[in-house]
């Protein structure tokens, strides 16, 4: 088990030079595949799941504008991945283990995430708490939130009226027992 978690923590490291060599976007992609998500570019409307079948063309071409990272590695120290993504849309978590409340809370504070992003689904990720879910009110451009299977999430009217104030336009699905 230690094994895995040091291989993840490997995959997870931010290599600036590649974003730098390759652009944001195809770094990400590099990143989140290699962790098991899924990306979908702009005007496509397949999902991308094969590391070595990552489209090839001129730099900035590929343009990631939804991640589905159900069963993913991902944690927090590959976040950095996600700073240069202007046109991300669509985000799904769903059985993330690495997720937590500090993950939430970098992407609330991604800058372009806050101008991009509209949809976002947490499921099934024991790590999240209020704490985390409150942090996401930076996501000003955020549409649908939904939200199923956080046992970590313990004030639910408090956190969900608060989240609602913060984004009057949030069309809020709660499925928490």
């Amino acid at each position: 088990r230690a094994f895995w978690g040091w291989l993840n923590a490997v995959f997870n490291k931010v290599d600036h030079e590649r974003i730098q060599a390759v652009g944001p976007d195809r770094a990400a992609s590099e990143w989140l595949l290699r962790c098991g998500a899924l990306v979908r570019y702009q005007g496509s409307p397949r999902w991308q799941q094969d590391y070595n079948g990552l489209p090839t063309g001129p730099l900035g071409k590929y343009k990631i504008e939804a991640i589905n990272a159900t069963d993913s590695c991902i944690m927090y120290r590959g976040f950095d991945y996600l700073d240069g993504l202007e046109h991300v849309t669509d985000i799904k978590l769903e059985k993330c283990m690495y997720i937590q409340d500090e993950c939430l809370q970098r992407l609330s504070e991604t800058n372009n995430l806050q101008k991009s992003l509209q949809q976002l689904k947490i499921i099934s990720c024991g790590n999240v708490t209020d704490k985390g879910i409150l942090a996401l009110h930076k996501l000003t451009n955020l549409e649908y939130l939904y939200l199923s299977d956080l046992p970590g999430i313990r004030e639910k009217e408090k956190t969900f009226r608060v989240l609602q104030q913060a984004l009057p336009k949030l069309e809020l699905e709660l499925d928490l027992e």
